[in-house]
């Protein structure tokens, strides 16, 4: 009779690669499912022109329309929200492929406080929205008091 000798830890260290597998695969699923519920968060870059005293907000929001989105101002936050339904579809080597992206958005701005509403401007061109509103109003720049 001959004994063989086992390692136990080559056998458990292929239980983890197991378990590492399946973790893997039902977390990878689940990580996907928690982006899909946020699938469209349009980029955002913001800049301050010196030479005008403006702040200007720029939103990629690709395929969507003016009519698509909406600014609103209260309390001195302005909201740009809207929704997108993108839909692509293809039929490659028997394949067919669909790409959706769809959802709600909404970005939300802290503006300096006296913006009015007139001050605000925006625009929309090939995808991108883009605000543009004063850094300060003459009724809030900062000013000096001399001490008497």
């Amino acid at each position: 009779m001959s004994l063989t000798s086992y390692n136990f830890n080559d056998i458990l260290s292929d239980f983890a690669s197991l378990d590492r597998f399946f973790d893997e695969a039902f977390n990878s699923r689940q990580i996907r499912r928690n982006q899909a519920v946020d699938t469209f968060r349009p980029r955002m870059d913001v800049h301050y022109k010196k030479d005008t005293n403006d702040v200007v907000a720029s939103f990629e929001l690709p395929g969507l329309q003016k009519e698509d989105v909406s600014i609103d101002l209260h309390n001195d936050v302005l909201t740009v929200s809207g929704q997108s339904n993108t839909a692509t579809e293809r039929n490659e080597d028997g394949y067919l492929i669909r790409e959706r992206r769809y959802g709600k958005f909404t970005r939300a701005l802290s503006l300096p406080q006296g913006v009015k509403n007139e001050d605000i401007k925006a625009s929309m061109a090939n995808g991108v929205l883009t605000i543009s509103f004063p850094k300060s109003t003459r009724e809030t720049e900062p000013k000096k008091i001399a001490i008497d």
